[in-house]
């Protein structure tokens, strides 16, 4: 694999994609504005980048599952999904072309404005939920749910963006087995943390943690370091909201630790239903959870495992300071 050149203003992709502006950098690349020479519309063009931390010699395995689960992704078409519309493979580093969708991420609405209201991200669930619906239908995951990947488009509409490399179970094992667990660390779902593989269940408690973000302003673990940040959501209960109101009971049923006692995508989409119709009245509860239960021992077992995986995982931020 060459050395990769930077990508520029005006330059011309695969003939055809011709890079207008920056839109944005996250920790697997950066997106350009370009426009199709084939028929003068805008798309948005990502270059993808390798993580940070990751070994040079495991560059071709993870842009050749990179290449493999983007063209997967492009099959999928859903109002609240991004489309993808074609993968570039190239020497440097492949790109990824998506719709352009005129918008905000859900962080920068939240970074201007403040929390959302209650009403306001239920709205905001549903169309997440709708999206990763149709994601599970596809038999894909997303697996790095967080604030900076929801995108709230200029006729409000909510839109899930910026898949993870690896969106189908054999491509997240394939890379799990080479040490590369690639998430976000305060939307890591604690399963991931632990064994490096993902569910639905894993996206579905991203999805909490991202709606608990919107109305609390602040994501449910918030801790001075990463790793004190990963060792809480393996052993420690939430933080409980102060603002989220009737969203209380949904934020609870999908921030357990244990995947087989969260809240379905049909129970949680029932709920936030529920709180559209009568947002004056009391919600269905659930208990907030708590912290799981382990003995000292079992704690430092743990401890001990986070900590070796540490070594291992790649977790990736939006932007230094990022939510």
């Amino acid at each position: 694999m060459t050395s990769e050149a930077p990508a520029r203003t005006g330059q011309l992709v695969a003939d055809r994609y011709r890079l207008v502006e920056p839109l944005g950098a996250g920790g697997l690349g950066r997106v350009w504005l370009a426009r199709d020479r084939a028929d003068g519309r805008l798309v948005a063009i990502k270059k993808c980048a390798l993580p940070e931390g990751l070994a040079p010699d495991a560059a071709d395995l993870f842009f050749g599952w990179t290449v493999r689960e983007a063209r997967f992704l492009s099959r999928l078409g859903h109002p609240n999904v991004v489309r993808t519309l074609d993968v570039l493979a190239d020497d440097e580093a492949p790109w990824i072309v998506m719709e352009y969708v005129p918008s905000r991420s859900l962080q920068d609405v939240i970074d201007e404005s403040g929390p959302l209201p209650p009403t306001r991200v239920a709205e905001i669930g549903l169309a997440m939920l709708d999206g990763l619906l149709a994601v599970r239908r596809a038999g894909l995951l997303h697996l790095d749910i967080k604030p900076s990947n929801v995108l709230i488009t200029d006729d409000g509409r909510a839109m899930l963006t910026d898949f993870g490399p690896g969106v189908t179970v054999e491509g997240l094992r394939a890379l799990a087995a080479a040490g590369i667990v690639l998430g976000s660390p305060k939307y890591l779902a604690p399963e991931r943390l632990i064994d490096g593989e993902g569910t639905p269940e894993s996206d579905l408690w991203s999805l909490g943690a991202t709606l608990y973000y919107a109305v609390e302003g602040r994501p449910p673990f918030a801790r001075a370091t990463i790793d004190d940040t990963l060792l809480a959501i393996a052993g420690e209960r939430p933080d409980p909201p102060s603002q989220a109101g009737p969203l209380t009971g949904v934020l609870a049923g999908l921030l357990r630790h244990d995947p087989d006692d969260r809240l379905t995508a049909v129970e949680a989409g029932s709920a936030l239903s529920a709180i559209l119709r009568r947002p004056a009245e009391k919600a269905a509860t659930h208990p907030w959870p708590a912290a799981p239960s382990r003995s000292r021992v079992e704690f430092a077992v743990l401890t001990a495992l986070v900590t070796a995986l540490l070594a291992v995982v790649t977790v990736l931020s939006h932007r230094p300071g990022g939510a």
